[in-house]
């Protein structure tokens, strides 16, 4: 089946704002990698990138308040059902609050567990501490935004995706170089930032969002509501997301465990180089975001050959922007690097690593798309399942041969955990599409 022009077109329509939206996510923790980066000693970027993994295990855990409702609501909206749109709404935010309130309630243990697990130097560990005590009362805020981002998403909105991540991301950083920079509050300033902006992108994206909650708020009904067919398949979904995602976030908190055992040099310089990995990560998302939105439109229309087309109009895409990423990396890595620190042995320790680095837009490029197909189909067991696969693999092989070749060691059980999260997915993609509902009008 050959894509047709027009589907090249509609996915860089949706992709483009989405990129643009996505690429200011890791634009944050650049930023606090690079403030902290100019202050003495590497402890305060080894603090920093701590902080930041325990949220990432804290916070986007429930990263299935964004790729649930995303997924859900393509699908209603390929079905132009405005009604269970309304519903998935408001469940997906009720979800969201009853979470919120969990984490707060069990914040304290939940640091102690974490700190345990990281059994990191015990400067970091205070500094670390400083750091959550404050970030963690952004969790109402931020799981808020992620049901609200989700719903943009499904819905193709994806100018209210770039204007909402302009300002939480923007105002993070300008807030950064305020409370650190002028202010001299260090990481604690790193924190404050990070909750005044998550309330900030909140207020502003339930303004945009305005016309769809008032409709839902409106005819909402305990019965529409709490059906119980609806609810079962939101738990579902979100369980196998919820179990997923878990996995994904607790490798990447295993990989800082790792580099922490390593010592603070090699975890400084790690978190430099997961810096840029993760912009790059986030400008490829965005084409993981129109291929599951479009997925999920098709899924919803009942429609196989929009399925297809979807997919490889994106696909296609997506490579060749990821191969631009790495030539990127090739020729002006250590300059990147030198944006982060000016510490001399933190820059050296990091190009060392820079190969690795190369390689993984083109290696990992190829799961973020399938991620995208699978949330775009809701079909989340296949996801739970291949994670949980690739993370077994991945702590194995990083206990096999990280202490014989070090930081490379840790990389390379990286490399293969990134393709074995595609493998396992590409394997149960056929299963996918014929699960789709032939209809008369497909093409």
């Amino acid at each position: 089946m050959q894509t047709h022009p027009s589907w090249h077109r509609r996915v860089w329509l949706l992709a483009v704002p989405i990129i643009l939206s996505n690429v200011t996510v890791p634009l944050v923790g650049a930023a606090d990698t690079a403030v902290m980066g100019h202050l003495p000693g590497a402890a305060n970027i080894a603090a920093v990138a701590l902080g930041a993994s325990i949220f990432s295990l804290v916070f986007w855990t429930f990263g299935f308040l964004r790729m649930g409702s995303g997924g859900l609501i393509a699908q209603h909206y390929g079905a132009d059902d405005d009604a269970a749109i309304q519903n998935t709404l408001l469940r997906y935010l009720l979800t969201a609050v009853a979470i919120s309130a969990l984490v707060l309630l069990l914040h304290a243990p939940l640091l102690s567990l974490c700190l345990w697990l990281l059994d990191a130097d015990p400067q970091l560990q205070a500094m670390t501490s400083d750091y959550y005590a404050i970030r963690v009362w952004s969790a109402p805020a931020t799981f808020a935004n992620y049901v609200l981002l989700g719903a943009f998403i499904g819905l193709q909105q994806t100018r209210r995706v770039l204007a909402f991540q302009l300002l939480l991301n923007l105002l993070n950083i300008g807030l950064d170089l305020l409370f650190v920079v002028v202010f001299d509050f260090a990481i604690q300033g790193v924190a404050i930032a990070s909750v005044i902006s998550e309330y900030c992108a909140m207020l502003f994206a339930l303004f945009l969002i305005r016309d769809h909650l008032r409709a839902a708020i409106k005819h909402c009904t305990p019965a529409r509501l709490f059906n119980r067919t609806a609810v079962l398949q939101l738990f579902n979904i979100n369980s196998n997301i919820f179990f997923r995602t878990l996995l994904l976030v607790g490798s990447f908190f295993y990989f800082h465990a790792v580099s922490a055992r390593l010592g603070t040099l090699t975890l400084a310089a790690n978190a430099v180089l997961l810096q840029l990995l993760y912009i790059c990560a986030h400008a490829l998302d965005g084409f993981a975001h129109a291929t599951e939105t479009l997925v999920g439109q098709a899924v919803g229309a009942r429609n196989r050959g929009h399925f297809k087309l979807a997919i490889k109009a994106a696909t296609v895409q997506a490579f060749i922007v990821a191969l631009l990423f790495s030539t990127t990396l090739l020729l002006f890595g250590t300059q990147l690097i030198a944006l982060f620190t000016n510490q001399t042995d933190v820059r050296q320790a990091a190009a060392v690593m820079l190969p690795w680095l190369v390689a993984m837009p083109l290696l990992s490029i190829w799961s973020y798309q399938l991620d995208g197909i699978f949330i775009g189909a809701t079909s989340t067991a296949a996801m739970r399942n291949g994670m949980f696969i690739s993370t077994v693999i991945f702590v194995a092989v990083t206990e096999m041969f990280g202490e014989k070749l070090n930081n490379d060691g840790l990389w390379l059980s990286f490399a293969v955990f990134s393709l074995l999260r595609a493998t396992t997915l590409l394997i149960k993609l056929p299963s996918v599409y014929r699960q789709i509902p032939p209809a008369p009008h497909a093409s």
